[in-house]
């Protein structure tokens, strides 16, 4: 009875410990850490899913579990931090596409008082927010959701946990994907950029040459309107480039 009291004891320890890692990945991912989705649904999804990913990684985890508190305590701790780190990969890289969505807005004049956002609780303008859930719709109709669990499984190869969080190492990972994003957003906004630099030179020099009459605010609804113009024919090729630079961060990073 007692050596099946300890094997209880050690398979719940190791389902918890796997839960960490996947709970707090899901906490802070982008769709299901959404203040749109109730807290139980968040947390029995990270029950479910770690009870299905436990058949893969049971020979990773199970070894590894010891149930006195000075070893357990840092594992839980690690667990957390490492299932944090992924699921902010992904959070990085959304916050980057709303930071470009917010740019282009301003860059074509369209820049409006936030409103009600879909996914967040935070106020968004309505072309940062029709960028950022399309994009995050089509990121989950093309099941990305799975590369970040395929993630979570390949991180048990890297950080198993017996190896506890390595602070530089996450450090890196991070600035690396703020860089990795920040240039990829600005390409994907880079048409926004330009016409937004020829439409003000065009409208400084006309101003230039009439100065008694308010040129900028005569052509700001023509500016406004090329701007959503150019963002209709650019909108499909914006998401198609911002879906396969995801897959590809999550895939190297993993």
């Amino acid at each position: 009875m007692t050596g099946l009291a300890g094997l209880s004891q050690e398979v719940i320890l190791a389902a918890f410990l796997a839960f960490c890692r996947v709970g707090a990945c899901f906490m802070i991912m982008p769709g299901f850490s959404s203040a749109r989705v109730p807290m139980q649904v968040r947390l029995f999804t990270s029950i479910a899913v770690t009870i299905g990913l436990l058949a893969f990684l049971w020979d990773r985890i199970y070894p590894f579990v010891d149930p006195r508190p000075q070893f357990l305590l840092p594992m839980i701790a690690s667990e957390l931090l490492i299932g944090g780190l992924i699921g902010a990969m992904t959070r990085l890289y959304m916050e980057a596409l709303r930071f470009i969505g917010a740019a282009m807005a301003m860059l074509i004049g369209f820049n409006t008082s936030g409103g009600t956002a879909i996914e967040e609780a935070e106020p968004q303008g309505p072309m940062t927010e029709i960028i950022a859930f399309s994009a995050l719709l089509l990121l989950f109709a093309l099941d990305f959701h799975h590369e970040v669990l395929r993630a979570l499984v390949s991180s048990y190869q890297i950080a198993p946990p017996n190896v506890l969080f390595n602070p530089q190492a996450a450090l890196v990972n991070v600035t690396d994907t703020l860089s990795e994003t920040f240039f990829l957003v600005v390409r994907l906004g880079s048409p926004f950029i330009a016409y937004a630099i020829l439409v003000n030179l065009t409208v400084g020099f006309v101003n230039k040459l009439t100065p008694q009459i308010p040129v900028y605010f005569i052509a700001q609804p023509a500016i406004i309107g090329g701007g959503i113009a150019l963002f209709y024919l650019a909108v499909a090729t914006l998401l198609s480039l911002f879906t396969d630079g995801f897959v590809d961060l999550t895939l190297a990073r993993s």
